[in-house]
């Protein structure tokens, strides 16, 4: 970077600290501790955590500023860790231990979504190998995926989403030069989005020796791959149609069977009866194993306003917790919008362009119309259309056209809104 890049840069942070409410430390007090050694911590939080966004968001326990008439957060809350956080403005409205490193389980999916989605156009098919498959964990959750079967990238992603599937994962991941890229350009991307909690070893999310994250970190790969419109469209399908084995009919000639795949997030699918449709929901993913319990981020709109919410790991062993615990704090959040004082914020990527605007249109990107990087922009549609195969409950949540506008370093400061394009409501 030359010289006087970088010191305009820190004269942008400089500048636009003493304009936000919000004291930032300098880069390298953001940075957090070292990784734990074990995918499976201590029940306890550490005392000193990670500092990114906010000082109070590296304090054990629950942090919350509440204001006049302003509700208390809801007593019966058991995760480890949650975040509650204004997508929009980036506020972090209240948050429980926010950088407490855990084992992420799938919901580090979101980071592999955004990360490897725009390299591959949504039409291009690939010809599945015994090697595509190899290293998928034991016990993992599956699509279904066959050998010398032939995917479109757009059903790869659909068995991602909805079923959490690993075998998508690691087939993408093998288009992708190999699971060890992937892991590399994962872990590259997470320190772009100062997600520092985060250490991938595993792009499908399965249990791994050192492989963490934090509920903020989730937080933010959530905020980041919903900039895309294919992974917008993907997260928010309940169900679609998923592309089975080649058969032959009764003459003899070849045909291919599908089957249908339910999200597997419940506030989303509604296929649990203890579990409702969740008012506005739109994504983004869950998780499950052994190590990290139950993990959680969805995103949700009402009145428009745009909330993400990340669980991790409820100690109340209920049937459906996790889903239970982040409808109340998204309940609580809704209600709490404008009543509560942030205690802390979403930070902008590292990479964030100092040339990007507010509603700013970028050139188009490498998959199907969508943004190359987490910076760029695009043209805004009127809805977002349901993905092919996908039911009449169509998309919950379209943030129709392109990438949410970034700006960069000491900008991002003083202007931390993000404007999101028209939303495109649950159809019922």
């Amino acid at each position: 970077m030359p010289a006087s890049t970088k010191t305009l840069r820190r004269s942008l942070l400089v500048t636009s600290a003493a304009l936000t409410s919000l004291a930032l430390t300098a880069p390298a007090a953001l940075a957090a501790p070292s990784p734990t050694p074990s995918a499976s911590p201590s029940a306890t939080p550490p005392a000193a955590m990670s500092t990114v966004g906010g000082a109070r968001l590296g304090m054990p326990g629950t942090q919350v500023d509440l204001g006049t008439d302003a509700p208390v957060v809801p007593k019966d809350i058991t995760a480890r860790s949650w975040i509650v956080a204004d997508a929009e403005s980036g506020d972090v409205l209240a948050a429980h231990n926010a950088h407490w490193r855990l084992a992420p389980a799938s919901t580090l999916k979101m980071l592999f979504a955004d990360t490897v989605l725009p390299k591959f156009p949504a039409t291009m098919t690939h010809k599945v190998t015994t090697a595509d498959l190899a290293g998928v964990g034991a016990g993992s959750s599956m699509v279904g995926i066959k050998e010398n079967e032939t995917y479109t990238v757009r059903d790869l992603w659909l068995g991602v989403f909805l079923r959490s599937g690993n075998d998508a994962v690691h087939v993408l991941s093998s288009m992708n030069q190999g699971v060890a890229n992937t892991v590399r350009e994962m872990n590259e991307h997470a320190e772009e989005l100062q997600a520092l909690d985060t250490t991938v070893v595993s792009p499908d999310g399965y249990d791994a020796e050192g492989q963490v994250s934090s509920a903020y970190d989730l937080t933010l790969f959530a905020r980041s791959g919903l900039q895309k419109k294919d992974f917008r469209e993907y997260c928010a399908t309940p169900r679609a149609a998923f592309p089975g084995e080649t058969k032959k009919d009764k003459k003899g000639k070849p045909y291919r069977s599908t089957f249908e795949i339910q999200n597997t997030n419940r506030l989303l699918s509604g296929t649990d009866s203890d579990i409702p449709v969740y008012q506005g929901i739109a994504g983004v993913k869950n998780g499950n194993t052994t190590n990290a319990g139950a993990t959680f981020t969805g995103v949700a709109e009402r009145n428009g306003h745009v909330l993400l919410v990340t669980v991790m790991h409820p100690e109340k062993n209920e049937h459906n917790e996790v889903y239970k615990e982040t409808a109340k704090l998204l309940d609580w959040g809704f209600t709490a919008l404008g009543k509560v004082r942030p205690v802390g914020e979403l930070v902008a990527p590292t990479n964030a362009q100092p040339s990007a605007q507010p509603g700013a249109n970028a050139s188009p990107g490498q998959a199907g119309g969508e943004t190359g990087g987490a910076a760029g922009t695009g043209q805004a549609a009127a809805s977002a259309p349901a993905v092919g195969g996908s039911s009449g409950m169509g998309i919950a949540l379209g943030i129709a056209g392109g990438a949410l506008a970034l700006l960069a370093g000491g900008v991002f400061l003083v202007n931390r809104r993000w404007p999101l394009p028209d939303l495109v409501r649950r159809r019922r």
